[in-house]
């Protein structure tokens, strides 16, 4: 279970603003955010394993993010791994829309992609029909497809629609907001292949089990001026801040 709620073109000062967990086992390998040494205009941690990442952002202004679609069927391993179209679209130079359109979504299991590059935002998952242009709102997503009423999405949507009202978002607020530990409700438990307990500790925005987890909480933000703001914090297997991570950069501007 992973968990995403976007604000686009909702604050006058932040066309977007991302609030996100990642949820992967404990022992899958990754590495903490940073400037890629093969790809330096991307930052972004990275899943060691298959090679992609989970959210990111380039320096011309792109954001993506991609979930996993939550289903029955089996994953071939000859499919491509979805971290890798993160990758791919932030390394382009298309439209979101254009990206999506571009995908041969059968190539992968299940997923959900969130593209933006500050103008526009799109939507696609190949389990649940055609490409969205988004238009200004906030959005959730985790392992259903976009806006599914999950008591975890939609109390993380009104609590980042709490924070807008107040004012411009601050990381402090944001990170409140993706440490929400409260499980869901008990009829959004499904136990077919998961003892209760853990089933049920995974409608948590925030999750926390010995083996499964809120592994990092990212915070991204923009302005109108090209600024754009990340903020990755990181858990160990019982919940513990393990250390966190900043990265700013402007849009059109060298790097240092």
């Amino acid at each position: 279970m992973c968990l995403v709620v976007v604000a686009f073109n909702v604050h006058a000062d932040h066309p977007i603003v991302v609030a996100a967990n990642r949820d992967e086992f404990h022992a899958r390998p990754t590495k903490a955010a940073d400037w890629w040494s093969d790809q330096p205009d991307i930052v972004a941690g990275r899943d060691l394993q298959a090679g992609g990442t989970w959210l990111g952002l380039h320096r011309s202004g792109r954001f993506a993010t991609v979930t996993n679609f939550r289903d029955a069927k089996t994953s071939s391993g000859k499919l491509r791994s979805r971290g890798h179209l993160v990758t791919e679209f932030l390394l382009s130079e298309k439209t979101p829309f254009e990206y999506l359109h571009s995908i041969a979504a059968d190539d992968y299991s299940g997923f959900n992609l969130l593209l933006s590059d500050r103008t526009g935002l799109a939507y696609l998952s190949n389990r649940g029909g055609k490409v969205l242009e988004l238009t200004a709102g906030i959005y959730g997503l985790s392992n259903a497809t976009l806006d599914t009423p999950w008591e975890k999405v939609e109390r993380s949507k009104t609590r980042l629609g709490d924070v807008l009202r107040q004012g411009p978002a601050n990381d402090t607020q944001l990170l409140r907001l993706l440490d929400d530990r409260e499980k869901g409700p008990v009829s959004e438990v499904k136990s077919e292949r998961l003892p209760f307990a853990t089933a049920h500790a995974i409608t948590a925005p925030f999750i926390v089990t010995p083996e499964y987890g809120t592994r990092c909480s990212t915070v991204v933000r923009a302005d109108h001026q090209g600024h754009w703001q990340l903020l990755e914090r990181r858990f160990d297997a019982a919940g513990n801040n393990t250390g966190e991570s900043r990265f700013s950069f402007r849009t059109g501007v060298d790097r240092q």
